[in-house]
């Protein structure tokens, strides 16, 4: 059921790549928004630079992945060089998620490029970001949160159904709550470069496009972007940062000699791992992204961090606004990503700097490479679906282990009678039950008679014409997804909207409708007419 002409609008605040995928995700839904932006212009700011392979899926379900990929560098490998001989360490070899993704690969472009493509996506899909539109302040009512806002035409008053803050780690919205931040500022801090060298011709290297060099006393991060080079590297604390020449002079440091370097630009950051002790209020104002976590940018965990939250929310506010859930499912997005922020992220961050620095504590210390690559393209995130506190970011086993509630559902393709089908394109507008059985025995597979609500066999057995299931069969040749997710026969699995894994149960007639309504707090709704 579509939102209605008379729905207030969902007011999204700041137009960084948090509040623009937020905002293409509202309108992937169908949820009428407004996305308020303070400055004239999108940043132009160096900032990040690599996105990783659960951003890029959570881009693809938002329709906005593949000129992100046509603007991108795509790399298959994350390097791991130890400074003191130049030698390779153990790399991270993404083409190891081969049969979990759409996606084995991670990709580099600059957030500065990166946002006028989200924002161009954004305009294709009817909607724009309001510039120069500054919150004053706001008041959370019973049905709506009502804003005070700036314009370039004078002061106006906005009502909304809810006020999204992808206001950045300054967020004024997060201060209009009084929620306070937790956590510690590092006394390091980073600082990046961007230079043009030539490390391909005429002084050729062999480093992959995304190296780590780890030295005890100072490790750097090489970055190959779609045009130039990105170096990363901390400073002391309290340290000035090196001028232009002295920073080409760090640079040949780690790379050599080179015939000719020219520096583009650079840029300071704080070192943080702080996090709002409360990202939610009276289920109208929600804090995302930095306004909710400042993560230290090592390991890409900044940007891709806020990433899931813009995963998890709008899904939820669609259900809601569109009578298909109780205003309690909104709860439970503070609910699984807080966690993620401060112990997930925030320890693989402390892990990361450690791992450069030749410390012991790194979460890839140890494992397999499948569980490494699975770990640092953020496809480990497992969230605490049911409230037990049972959540994870760190893939342990050596290989993969059944799917369980929480887990990130696996995204490999099947065949439908209309033809290729992947597991996350299925629920990109749905809850979607996969039905892992045997369709030569006729199992009871649901009509798809709802929009909240898919079902469909996955049976290594193409199902026959005259079974009654043809609609809603996928064949699986070799039984590939039927043993990467690891279930016992007579299974279904309850996919979310977002791509993670509902609940796992025996199957049984109207099991994933009783899973779904247990979820929602709603019966599924079925099409109109």
């Amino acid at each position: 059921m579509p939102p209605t002409d008379q729905q207030l609008p969902v007011a999204v605040v700041g137009a960084g790549p948090i509040g623009l995928t937020t905002a293409l995700g509202l309108a992937h839904y169908g949820i009428p928004f407004v996305l308020l932006e303070e400055d004239a212009v999108l940043s132009s700011d160096t900032k990040a630079g690599t996105t990783l392979t659960r951003t890029l899926e959570i881009w693809n379900r938002y329709g906005c992945v593949d000129e992100i990929l046509d603007a991108a560098l795509r790399i298959d490998e994350i390097g791991d060089i130890d400074r003191a001989t130049n030698t390779p360490r153990a790399s991270v070899q993404l083409a190891e998620l081969v049969n979990d993704t759409q996606f084995p690969f991670v990709v580099n472009l600059p957030q500065q490029r990166m946002e006028p493509i989200l924002a161009a996506a954004l305009e294709r899909s009817g909607n724009t970001v309001q510039t120069r539109h500054q919150v004053e302040s706001f008041e959370i009512l019973d049905d709506r949160v009502v804003l005070q806002v700036s314009t370039p035409d004078g002061p106006r008053q906005l009502e909304a159904s809810h006020l999204l803050a992808c206001d950045g780690g300054r967020s004024k919205i997060r201060d209009g709550l009084g929620v306070v931040v937790t956590g510690e500022t590092l006394p390091e801090r980073y600082m990046l470069i961007d230079v043009v060298v030539d490390l391909d011709v005429n002084n050729a290297r062999d480093y992959p496009y995304l190296a780590y060099f780890a030295d005890r006393s100072e490790w750097m991060v090489l970055i190959r972007q779609p045009d130039n080079w990105r170096f990363l590297f901390p400073l002391a604390a309290g340290a000035e940062p090196p001028g232009d020449e002295d920073l080409l002079v760090k640079v040949k440091q780690f790379i050599g000699e080179v015939d000719r370097i020219e520096l583009l630009g650079s840029v300071v950051y704080n070192v943080h791992h702080r996090v709002a002790d409360e990202w939610s209020r009276d289920r109208r104002v929600f804090l995302m992204g930095d306004a909710a976590h400042l993560i230290t940018p090592m390991w890409a965990l900044g940007l891709n961090t806020g990433a899931l939250d813009a995963s998890n929310l709008p899904w939820r506010l669609a259900w809601v606004l569109r009578g298909w859930a109780e205003p309690s499912l909104l709860d439970g997005y503070e609910q699984e990503q807080r966690p993620v922020a401060i112990n997930g992220s925030g320890e693989m961050a402390e892990a990361a700097r450690k791992y450069m620095s030749h410390q012991r504590g790194a979460v890839t210390s140890a494992g397999s490479d499948w569980a490494t690559a699975y770990t640092r393209t953020l496809l480990g995130v497992r969230l605490d679906v049911d409230g037990e506190g049972d959540w994870s970011m760190v893939m342990t086993s050596a290989e993969p282990p059944a799917v369980r509630a929480g887990d990130r559902a696996p995204d490999l393709a099947l065949h439908g009678p209309l033809g290729r089908e992947t597991i996350h394109g299925l629920c990109r507008h749905s809850f979607v039950a996969l039905y892992f059985t045997d369709v030569r025995r006729r199992p009871e597979i649901p009509v798809n008679d709802s929009p909240a609500l898919k079902h469909y066999a996955i049976s290594r057995w193409d199902a026959p014409h005259d079974s009654g299931l043809r609609d809603r069969s996928l064949f699986d040749p070799g039984s590939i997804a039927t043993n990467r997710y690891g279930v016992p026969p007579e299974t279904v699995v309850l996919v979310r909207p977002d791509g993670h894994i509902a609940a796992v149960a025996p199957l049984r007639p109207g099991v994933a409708e009783e899973l779904y309504a247990g979820i929602t707090g709603r019966p599924v709704p079925r099409e109109e007419g």
